[in-house]
């Protein structure tokens, strides 16, 4: 882990609700102590099925496995509940993980926010 690894406990996570659609936007670094947080605020907003959640990570510079499986368990959630999920704003290191991983042929992942609410 890097130098800032006392950090990763502070995720901050922001979601509003803007044109229909839900915006999660998570701060900071996404790993296994911080992921639980992330899957608490995912689960509170798509309690209301949201047509189209949007979890915009522009301020996510690090993800670890378990942050990846956060986004996983979204995904499989959304598709239940016919919620069109989009993650926008991936920075080269996060989505090296999904290219990797192959994972960015399951996710919509589009450049930003307007792309996004747009799809």
């Amino acid at each position: 882990m890097p130098e800032n690894a006392n950090n990763s406990a502070e995720l901050k996570v922001r979601s509003e609700k803007r044109d229909g659609a839900v915006l999660i936007i998570p701060a900071g670094e996404i790993d296994l102590t911080s992921s639980p947080t992330l899957r608490v605020e995912l689960k509170r907003v798509q309690a209301d099925k949201p047509a189209r959640l949007v979890i915009d990570l522009s301020a996510v510079p690090y993800m670890d496995s378990a942050g990846v499986a956060t986004l996983v368990e979204a995904m499989q959630a959304a598709r239940k509940s016919s919620t069109k999920l989009v993650l926008c704003g991936m920075q080269d290191k996060v989505r090296s993980i999904f290219e990797i991983s192959r994972l960015d042929t399951v996710f919509t992942i589009v450049h930003d926010q307007n792309a996004a609410m747009g799809n």
